[in-house]
């Protein structure tokens, strides 16, 4: 009986070394990965900080390749910080490598979506069709772009909300850029009476046109009839401006065009329809 209770005694000394050793062992690894993953993600964070201030400071380097440096340096880091991590606990990072090679199928497959707008947002960076603050029409919206990072694409419209959409759905879309080319052409109608004077509409339209400096004298403004609707001759009214002016010009100059007919006795008329009543 007495040898019994020493063997079991002994039994759970043993146990309680082996306990003490491996919470010795294994808890100073755990304690490590904590601290060098908090660590990992602030520096991450500090270092993706000081990247994209150290390129807003240059001139060569403008707003869109700064925000997109600074997104894939975090995210280079913090793939740095989960092999320290897991090296904290003995795993291997040749092991590593090759249990993520052998499983690349299917990682692949699982984070296909992920991967394509990674894709398309190196394309992006590499072609540039747009760059941080022009306005674009893209993957089926429109706004001014404020980011290009790894994922997404970052815009904002112009009543301010704002908009995010992954890379590969931009990528794969028309872009319509409304801000890359210094000028653009403005388009307005306007429309007379049958009854009026169409060369003398035509004269006061010039001259509005002349009179406004934000009016690019070449390419030539354009002044045509380009149709006879129901109740109008319509007129086609095409100037270049600076980008900047497209809207005021466009705002400001149907305001002049009315007043300018309304000052020449230039009828634009109201949509009209005869009925005739029968008697019976």
């Amino acid at each position: 009986m007495e040898s019994a209770t020493v063997a079991v005694s002994d039994q759970i000394e043993l146990v309680i070394e082996a306990l003490s050793s491996t919470l010795t062992t294994y808890g100073l690894s755990v304690v490590g990965a904590i601290v060098t993953l908090i660590v990992g993600v602030w520096f991450a964070g500090y270092a993706s900080r000081l990247t994209g201030r150290a390129l807003e400071k240059t001139s060569r380097v403008d707003d869109t390749l700064s925000k997109f440096f600074a997104s894939f340096i975090r995210y280079l880091v913090l793939a740095v910080v989960v092999v320290a991590v897991l090296n904290q606990f003995g795993v291997e990072t040749a092991s590593l490598v090759a249990v993520l090679a052998t499983a690349g199928l299917a990682i692949g497959l699982a984070l296909q979506g992920t991967l394509t707008n990674v894709a398309s947002g190196v394309m992006l960076l590499f072609f540039r069709p747009f760059k941080v603050g022009d306005y674009v029409e893209a993957g089926g919206h429109a706004g001014t772009i404020q980011e290009l990072n790894l994922f997404f694409t970052v815009m904002a419209t112009p009543d301010n909300v704002r908009i995010t959409v992954p890379n590969g759905q931009v990528w794969g879309s028309a872009v319509h850029n409304y801000s890359a080319n210094s000028t653009r052409r403005v388009d307005i109608s306007a429309g007379i009476a049958y009854d009026a004077d169409i060369d003398k509409a035509m004269a006061v339209v010039h001259e509005t046109i002349s009179a406004d400096t934000r009016i690019k004298p070449d390419p030539e403004p354009f002044v045509a009839v380009t149709e006879m609707a129901d109740s109008s001759v319509n007129f086609t009214i095409r100037v270049w401006v600076d980008n900047a002016d497209v809207w005021p010009v466009k705002f400001d100059l149907t305001k002049a065009v009315k007043q300018a007919f309304d000052r020449n006795g230039i009828d634009i008329p109201f949509p009209t329809r005869t009925v005739h009543m029968a008697e019976n």
